[in-house]
Protein backbone atom coordinates (compact mmCIF):
# COMPACT_ATOMS: atom_id res chain seq x y z
CA UNK A 1 0.00 0.00 0.00
CA UNK A 2 1.78 3.45 -0.93
CA UNK A 3 1.43 6.64 0.87
CA UNK A 4 -1.34 8.25 -0.71
CA UNK A 5 -3.84 5.19 0.06
CA UNK A 6 -2.86 4.59 3.57
CA UNK A 7 -3.27 8.56 3.76
CA UNK A 8 -6.54 8.26 2.48
CA UNK A 9 -8.12 5.57 4.44
CA UNK A 10 -6.70 7.16 7.68
CA UNK A 11 -8.46 10.78 6.91
CA UNK A 12 -12.10 9.44 7.82
CA UNK A 13 -10.94 8.51 11.04
CA UNK A 14 -9.30 11.34 11.81
CA UNK A 15 -12.34 13.25 11.40
CA UNK A 16 -14.13 10.73 13.82
CA UNK A 17 -11.48 11.45 16.09
CA UNK A 18 -11.62 15.36 15.87
CA UNK A 19 -15.54 15.13 16.34
CA UNK A 20 -15.06 12.97 19.46
CA UNK A 21 -12.23 15.52 20.78
CA UNK A 22 -15.25 18.59 21.33
CA UNK A 23 -16.54 16.71 24.21
CA UNK A 24 -13.32 18.04 25.84
CA UNK A 25 -14.15 22.03 24.21
CA UNK A 26 -17.75 21.96 24.95
CA UNK A 27 -20.04 21.92 28.36
CA UNK A 28 -22.99 20.90 27.48
CA UNK A 29 -24.31 17.94 25.21
CA UNK A 30 -25.38 19.38 21.90
CA UNK A 31 -28.77 21.12 21.16
CA UNK A 32 -31.45 19.02 19.34
CA UNK A 33 -31.35 21.81 16.86
CA UNK A 34 -27.52 21.07 16.12
CA UNK A 35 -28.06 17.86 16.05
CA UNK A 36 -30.63 17.79 14.06
CA UNK A 37 -28.21 20.36 11.51
CA UNK A 38 -25.38 18.00 11.91
CA UNK A 39 -27.20 15.00 11.15
CA UNK A 40 -28.34 16.77 8.44
CA UNK A 41 -25.32 17.64 6.77
CA UNK A 42 -23.81 13.87 7.22
CA UNK A 43 -27.00 12.66 5.60
CA UNK A 44 -26.44 14.92 2.07
CA UNK A 45 -22.96 14.07 2.27
CA UNK A 46 -23.28 10.45 2.38
CA UNK A 47 -26.22 10.15 -0.68
CA UNK A 48 -24.08 12.66 -2.97
CA UNK A 49 -21.01 10.24 -2.30
CA UNK A 50 -22.92 7.76 -2.85
CA UNK A 51 -24.21 8.32 -6.34
CA UNK A 52 -21.00 10.73 -7.72
CA UNK A 53 -18.00 8.86 -6.44
CA UNK A 54 -19.86 5.15 -6.34
CA UNK A 55 -23.16 4.35 -8.60
CA UNK A 56 -21.87 6.54 -11.24
CA UNK A 57 -18.03 5.00 -11.51
CA UNK A 58 -19.72 1.76 -11.62
CA UNK A 59 -22.32 2.57 -14.13
CA UNK A 60 -19.23 4.02 -16.28
CA UNK A 61 -16.97 0.83 -15.64
CA UNK A 62 -19.94 -1.47 -16.91
CA UNK A 63 -20.05 0.46 -19.95
CA UNK A 64 -18.64 -2.30 -22.35
CA UNK A 65 -22.27 -4.22 -21.39
CA UNK A 66 -23.92 -1.72 -23.91
CA UNK A 67 -27.71 -1.51 -22.73
CA UNK A 68 -27.01 -3.43 -19.45
CA UNK A 69 -24.78 -1.03 -18.16
CA UNK A 70 -27.10 -0.86 -15.38
CA UNK A 71 -27.07 -4.04 -14.23
CA UNK A 72 -24.04 -4.51 -12.23
CA UNK A 73 -24.94 -1.51 -9.90
CA UNK A 74 -28.77 -2.35 -9.41
CA UNK A 75 -27.02 -5.49 -7.81
CA UNK A 76 -24.24 -4.43 -5.69
CA UNK A 77 -26.67 -1.90 -4.55
CA UNK A 78 -29.18 -4.46 -3.58
CA UNK A 79 -26.77 -6.60 -2.14
CA UNK A 80 -25.44 -3.37 0.13
CA UNK A 81 -29.17 -2.44 0.91
CA UNK A 82 -29.48 -6.00 2.19
CA UNK A 83 -26.17 -6.30 3.58
CA UNK A 84 -26.35 -3.60 5.84
CA UNK A 85 -30.17 -4.69 6.74
CA UNK A 86 -28.66 -8.55 8.06
CA UNK A 87 -25.97 -6.60 10.32
CA UNK A 88 -28.97 -4.37 11.20
CA UNK A 89 -31.00 -7.60 12.60
CA UNK A 90 -28.06 -9.29 14.01
CA UNK A 91 -26.09 -6.56 15.97
CA UNK A 92 -27.91 -5.21 19.34
CA UNK A 93 -27.67 -1.15 18.71
CA UNK A 94 -29.60 1.87 19.98
CA UNK A 95 -29.78 4.82 17.86
CA UNK A 96 -29.34 8.75 19.29
CA UNK A 97 -32.47 9.85 21.13
CA UNK A 98 -34.41 6.27 20.69
CA UNK A 99 -35.51 4.25 23.82
CA UNK A 100 -35.63 1.22 22.57
CA UNK A 101 -32.51 -0.85 21.20
CA UNK A 102 -32.87 -2.44 17.95
CA UNK A 103 -31.47 -6.14 17.02
CA UNK A 104 -31.67 -9.21 19.20
CA UNK A 105 -32.15 -8.88 23.29
CA UNK A 106 -29.36 -8.24 24.92
CA UNK A 107 -27.98 -7.37 28.34
CA UNK A 108 -25.31 -4.55 27.22
CA UNK A 109 -24.87 -0.95 28.46
CA UNK A 110 -27.11 1.36 26.97
CA UNK A 111 -23.80 3.44 25.57
CA UNK A 112 -22.83 0.22 24.54
CA UNK A 113 -25.22 0.21 22.28
CA UNK A 114 -25.33 3.64 21.27
CA UNK A 115 -21.70 3.00 19.98
CA UNK A 116 -22.89 0.01 18.19
CA UNK A 117 -24.97 1.59 16.43
CA UNK A 118 -22.69 4.29 15.43
CA UNK A 119 -19.77 1.99 14.18
CA UNK A 120 -22.61 -0.16 12.22
CA UNK A 121 -23.44 2.79 9.62
CA UNK A 122 -19.51 3.26 9.76
CA UNK A 123 -18.89 -0.46 8.22
CA UNK A 124 -20.04 1.19 4.53
CA UNK A 125 -18.71 4.07 4.50
CA UNK A 126 -15.17 2.20 5.41
CA UNK A 127 -15.60 -0.15 2.63
CA UNK A 128 -16.47 2.74 0.65
CA UNK A 129 -13.45 4.33 0.61
CA UNK A 130 -11.47 0.82 0.60
CA UNK A 131 -13.01 0.28 -2.67
CA UNK A 132 -12.27 3.07 -4.06
CA UNK A 133 -8.63 2.92 -3.32
CA UNK A 134 -8.09 -0.58 -4.15
CA UNK A 135 -9.38 0.52 -7.55
CA UNK A 136 -7.20 3.18 -7.75
CA UNK A 137 -4.24 1.30 -6.66
CA UNK A 138 -5.05 -1.40 -9.31
CA UNK A 139 -4.86 1.22 -12.04
CA UNK A 140 -8.02 -0.91 -14.02
CA UNK A 141 -10.96 0.73 -12.76
CA UNK A 142 -10.58 4.46 -13.89
CA UNK A 143 -10.62 6.45 -10.57
CA UNK A 144 -8.33 9.12 -10.27
CA UNK A 145 -5.92 9.88 -6.72
CA UNK A 146 -8.39 13.30 -6.75
CA UNK A 147 -11.98 11.13 -7.02
CA UNK A 148 -10.48 8.96 -4.11
CA UNK A 149 -9.20 11.95 -1.84
CA UNK A 150 -12.33 13.62 -2.57
CA UNK A 151 -13.92 10.45 -1.22
CA UNK A 152 -12.15 10.24 1.55
CA UNK A 153 -12.75 14.00 2.60
CA UNK A 154 -16.09 14.27 2.21
CA UNK A 155 -16.65 11.26 4.44
CA UNK A 156 -14.47 13.04 7.25
CA UNK A 157 -16.41 15.84 7.14
CA UNK A 158 -19.81 14.31 7.90
CA UNK A 159 -17.34 12.19 9.72
CA UNK A 160 -16.60 14.91 12.32
CA UNK A 161 -20.27 16.06 13.87
CA UNK A 162 -21.10 12.07 14.00
CA UNK A 163 -17.87 11.61 16.12
CA UNK A 164 -19.64 15.23 18.51
CA UNK A 165 -23.08 13.35 18.04
CA UNK A 166 -21.81 10.16 19.76
CA UNK A 167 -19.36 11.53 22.64
CA UNK A 168 -20.88 14.48 24.00
CA UNK A 169 -24.32 12.91 24.66
CA UNK A 170 -21.41 9.60 26.28
CA UNK A 171 -19.85 11.69 28.27
CA UNK A 172 -23.98 13.16 29.39
CA UNK A 173 -25.01 9.90 30.39
CA UNK A 174 -22.22 9.68 32.88
CA UNK A 175 -18.72 8.40 30.83
CA UNK A 176 -15.64 11.02 31.71
CA UNK A 177 -14.56 12.91 29.14
CA UNK A 178 -11.88 10.97 28.20
CA UNK A 179 -13.67 8.02 28.15
CA UNK A 180 -16.42 9.49 26.15
CA UNK A 181 -13.52 10.35 23.88
CA UNK A 182 -12.10 7.27 23.46
CA UNK A 183 -15.50 5.51 22.73
CA UNK A 184 -16.68 8.06 19.90
CA UNK A 185 -13.08 7.32 18.49
CA UNK A 186 -13.33 3.56 18.61
CA UNK A 187 -16.65 4.31 16.67
CA UNK A 188 -15.08 5.57 13.48
CA UNK A 189 -11.70 2.69 13.63
CA UNK A 190 -13.92 0.56 11.95
CA UNK A 191 -13.45 2.59 8.50
CA UNK A 192 -9.89 2.19 8.29
CA UNK A 193 -10.06 -1.58 8.86
CA UNK A 194 -12.22 -2.04 6.53
CA UNK A 195 -11.14 0.03 4.32
CA UNK A 196 -7.47 -1.82 5.15
CA UNK A 197 -8.95 -5.27 4.30
CA UNK A 198 -10.93 -4.16 1.01
CA UNK A 199 -7.59 -2.89 -0.79
CA UNK A 200 -6.02 -6.15 0.44
CA UNK A 201 -8.22 -8.05 -1.50
CA UNK A 202 -8.37 -5.37 -4.35
CA UNK A 203 -6.77 -8.32 -6.58
CA UNK A 204 -10.31 -10.58 -6.29
CA UNK A 205 -11.85 -7.20 -6.00
CA UNK A 206 -11.06 -5.39 -9.05
CA UNK A 207 -12.77 -7.25 -11.79
CA UNK A 208 -16.19 -6.85 -9.87
CA UNK A 209 -15.67 -3.58 -9.20
CA UNK A 210 -18.62 -2.27 -10.82
CA UNK A 211 -20.45 -4.22 -7.82
CA UNK A 212 -18.55 -3.31 -5.62
CA UNK A 213 -18.83 0.17 -5.74
CA UNK A 214 -22.73 -0.03 -5.99
CA UNK A 215 -22.61 -2.41 -3.35
CA UNK A 216 -21.00 0.45 -0.80
CA UNK A 217 -23.29 2.81 -2.32
CA UNK A 218 -26.30 0.76 -1.05
CA UNK A 219 -24.56 0.02 2.00
CA UNK A 220 -24.75 3.94 2.65
CA UNK A 221 -27.85 4.81 1.25
CA UNK A 222 -29.53 2.47 4.20
CA UNK A 223 -27.80 3.70 6.88
CA UNK A 224 -29.53 7.43 5.16
CA UNK A 225 -32.45 6.42 5.01
CA UNK A 226 -33.06 4.22 8.11
CA UNK A 227 -30.94 6.23 10.72
CA UNK A 228 -30.12 9.60 9.37
CA UNK A 229 -33.25 10.97 7.85
CA UNK A 230 -35.34 10.01 10.60
CA UNK A 231 -33.02 11.42 13.30
CA UNK A 232 -32.92 14.62 10.86
CA UNK A 233 -36.74 14.99 10.92
CA UNK A 234 -37.90 13.99 14.70
CA UNK A 235 -39.61 16.48 16.86
CA UNK A 236 -40.75 19.44 16.21
CA UNK A 237 -41.02 20.29 12.62
CA UNK A 238 -37.85 22.27 11.12
CA UNK A 239 -36.35 22.82 7.92
CA UNK A 240 -33.12 22.81 9.55
CA UNK A 241 -32.25 19.52 8.80
CA UNK A 242 -33.05 19.87 5.19
CA UNK A 243 -31.16 22.76 4.48
CA UNK A 244 -27.77 21.15 5.55
CA UNK A 245 -28.54 18.34 4.18
CA UNK A 246 -28.59 20.29 0.53
CA UNK A 247 -25.52 21.75 2.24
CA UNK A 248 -23.57 18.19 2.70
CA UNK A 249 -25.09 16.83 -0.37
CA UNK A 250 -23.76 20.43 -2.64
CA UNK A 251 -20.12 20.56 -0.25
CA UNK A 252 -19.69 16.67 -1.61
CA UNK A 253 -20.99 17.20 -5.09
CA UNK A 254 -18.63 20.24 -5.49
CA UNK A 255 -15.34 18.40 -4.13
CA UNK A 256 -16.08 15.07 -6.12
CA UNK A 257 -16.30 17.15 -9.55
CA UNK A 258 -13.73 19.49 -8.58
CA UNK A 259 -10.88 16.82 -7.41
CA UNK A 260 -12.40 13.52 -9.76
Amino acid sequence: MNADALAGILIPFLGTTAGSACVFLMKKELSRSVQRALTGFASGVMVAASIWSLIIPAMDQAEPMGQLAFLPAVIGFWCGILFLLLLDSVIPHLHMNAQTAEGPRSKLARTTMMVLAVTLHNIPEGMAVGVVYAGLLSGSANITSGGALALALGIAIQNFPEGAIISMPLHAEGKSRGRAFMDGTLSGAVEPVGAWLTILLSSLIVPAMPYMLSFAAGAMMYVVVEELIPEMSEGEHSNLGVVMFAVGFTLMMALDVALG
